[in-house]
């Protein structure tokens, strides 16, 4: 087992329950031990040792009225990654009043292969560099006999630590691009497709019948970080966006 979906949290004694401002605590959606993780065919650098603890203002105390939206700035505190060294004393903590922990799922690991989005910037930087961000047309491997094989391979969103994300909508990397550009860009402006580039994904959460997860439509969470962020240990960095289907 390298984690698990849902139950309490072990939070060091001396930090407080992460808290959206104005709106309330946020639920604890999962934790990922970095030690039992085969880190050395992980494409990202994760701490030797630790606990990531993943947090998510999931609408429980609002009947789902405020939504953390990536190109909502104000919205931002409403998805949290905390990082818990392995030589810190923690404690579990009880659920704050009003929210319900989701019920427990063990997590396993195994070692896949992923597949990025074709007009991602590093595919287009190799077989068309010259083509705009979102272009299909006259990229090279964005044909449809290309497109079917690829969903074809990565047809299941799953959880996932690393590799390439598996979108349900949209690339999640252009929607943070987006947001911490603060949406002012064209498709075309080559400042997004080198922002794009710039984020890896940390974890993503699929929805979960056995924990009671379900985000939107069969959607899932999605936490990304940028690498020298990730190198530096620095998690409050990491930017959160959602989707469904």
């Amino acid at each position: 087992m390298v984690g698990r979906l849902g139950g309490l949290p072990a939070l060091p004694i001396d930090s407080e329950w992460p808290v959206w401002e104005g709106h309330g605590p946020l639920s604890f959606i999962a934790s990922i031990e970095c030690a039992r993780l085969p880190t050395s065919a992980l494409d990202i650098d994760l701490p030797a040792a630790g606990m990531l603890l993943f947090f998510y203002f999931d609408g429980q105390l609002d009947d789902g009225n405020a939504l953390v939206r990536a190109e909502d700035r104000e919205s931002w505190a409403g998805a949290r990654v905390l990082y818990v060294a392995a030589d810190e004393e923690v404690a579990e903590r009880g659920a704050p009043a009003g929210l319900k922990p989701y019920p427990v799922v063990p997590l396993t690991a195994r070692v896949e292969m992923t597949a990025t989005e074709p007009w991602h910037p590093s595919v287009r930087a190799a077989f068309a560099p010259d083509a705009p961000l979102r272009n299909r047309y006259g990229h090279p491997v964005c044909s449809q006999e290309f497109l079917d094989a690829l969903w074809e391979f990565d047809d299941e969103v799953g959880h996932q630590i690393g590799g390439h994300p598996h979108s349900v909508q949209n690339p999640v990397e252009i929607e943070i691009a987006e947001a911490v550009l603060d949406g002012e860009v064209s498709w075309d402006d080559p400042r997004l497709s080198d922002e794009t580039g710039d984020w890896v994904l940390l974890a993503q959460f699929d929805s979960e019948d056995a924990a009671d997860m379900m985000w939107g439509d069969a959607g899932a969470l999605y936490w990304l970080i940028r690498p020298e962020d990730l190198a530096e240990r620095r998690f409050e960095r990491a930017m959160f966006t959602w989707q469904c289907s």
